[in-house]
C-alpha cells in the first residue's frame, strides 16, 4: 500500500507563494489546480499553541486562547465529552435524559421567547429523540426524550466537524473556522461570515444538515453576538456549553446578559428577566 508522503504535495515554486505554505514546512495547504484551497486556508499556526492539535479531545474545548480548554469547567464536568457538555446545561436533574420541557425551560432561561423557546422544543426533542434512543431500542421514545449518554448519534452532516463522530472536540477544526472565514482577521465572524461558512460546509443533497446548521448557528448569534460578530472564546464556551450556565447566571444577577440580539437586560424578543 502506497504510504501517505506518496500522496501528499510538496511544496514547489508554483505553491510556495501561495497563501499557507511558507509556514508548513513541506506539507502544502494550497493546490494550483483547486482553488477553493486557495480562498480557504486552515489554520497553519495551531502547532504553536496547542499540543496535538488534530488529535480529538474527550474532555475539554481547546483553542489557542486556551491551550488547556477551561479547566475550571473541565474538573465539574471532565467525564462527559464537550458535545455531551454542550447539551448538560438543559438536563438540570442530571438523569441523562432532557424531556421536552427540559429544552423549553433552558431556552426561557437563557432569554428566548415563548414562541422561540417551544420552536427550539419542536425542533430539537422532534429530530434528536429517535437518533440518540436507537442506542437502547428501535421503538421512538413517546416522551421525545434526548438521551445524553448517546448524544453523539444525533451528529448530523453539513456541520462544522469540531466535534467528531464520538462527540470529542477537535483543536485543529475548531481554529479553522476562523482561519478561513474570518475576512477581517479580527478573531470573530460576522453574521455574513457564518452565513458564508455554513454554506461552505453544506454536504450534497443533505436538506435535514442545511436546516440543522442554519438553526444551531442563528441561535448561536441571536444569543453570544457582540457588536455584530460572534468572538472566539465564546464560541469555544458554546461548544463545551459553559457560557450557557455564564448566560443563566448573568441573567440573574446584576444586569443581565448584554451580548445577543436583542438581549440587554430583559431578555431576547420579550424573554422576562429572571430574579
Amino acid at each position: 500500500m502506497p504510504s501517505i508522503t506518496e500522496f501528499s504535495v510538496p511544496i514547489n515554486s508554483e505553491t510556495e507563494n501561495m497563501p499557507g505554505n511558507k509556514d508548513n514546512d513541506d506539507i502544502a495547504v494550497v493546490a494550483k489546480e483547486a482553488p477553493v484551497t486557495k480562498e480557504r486556508v486552515p489554520a497553519t499556526y495551531t502547532k504553536y499553541s496547542i499540543k496535538d492539535p488534530g488529535v480529538a479531545r474527550a474532555d475539554v474545548a481547546v483553542s489557542i486562547d486556551k491551550p488547556n480548554g477551561d479547566q475550571e469547567w473541565a474538573s465539574k464536568v471532565g467525564d462527559h465529552s464537550p458535545l455531551q457538555q454542550h447539551i448538560l446545561f438543559w438536563d438540570r436533574d442530571n438523569d441523562g435524559m432532557i424531556f421536552p420541557l427540559d429544552t423549553y425551560n433552558g431556552f426561557r432561561e437563557l432569554g428566548f421567547n415563548v414562541l422561540f423557546s417551544v420552536l427550539a422544543m419542536l425542533i430539537i426533542n422532534i429530530n434528536f429523540s429517535y437518533p440518540t434512543r436507537l442506542a437502547y431500542t428501535w421503538f421512538p421514545d413517546p416522551w421525545f426524550r434526548v438521551y445524553v449518554p448517546t448524544i453523539h448519534k444525533a451528529k448530523h452532516g453539513s456541520d462544522s466537524g469540531t466535534y467528531d463522530p464520538e462527540g470529542r472536540f477537535v483543536p485543529q477544526l475548531f481554529e479553522n473556522l476562523f482561519a478561513k472565514w474570518d475576512s477581517d482577521k479580527d478573531g470573530a465572524l460576522t453574521l455574513w461570515e457564518l452565513f458564508d461558512m455554513m454554506h461552505g460546509h453544506r454536504c450534497a443533497a443533505d436538506p435535514f444538515g442545511w436546516g440543522a446548521a442554519l438553526f444551531e448557528w442563528g441561535t448561536t448569534w441571536l444569543l453570544i453576538q457582540k457588536d455584530g460578530k460572534v468572538y472566539k472564546e465564546d464560541l469555544r464556551a458554546v461548544y463545551d456549553g459553559s457560557i450557557f450556565w455564564k448566560i443563566s447566571e448573568a441573567r440573574r444577577t446584576g444586569a443581565g446578559w448584554t451580548q445577543g440580539f436583542g438581549l440587554g437586560g430583559d431578555g431576547f424578543i420579550g424573554g422576562e428577566k429572571i430574579y
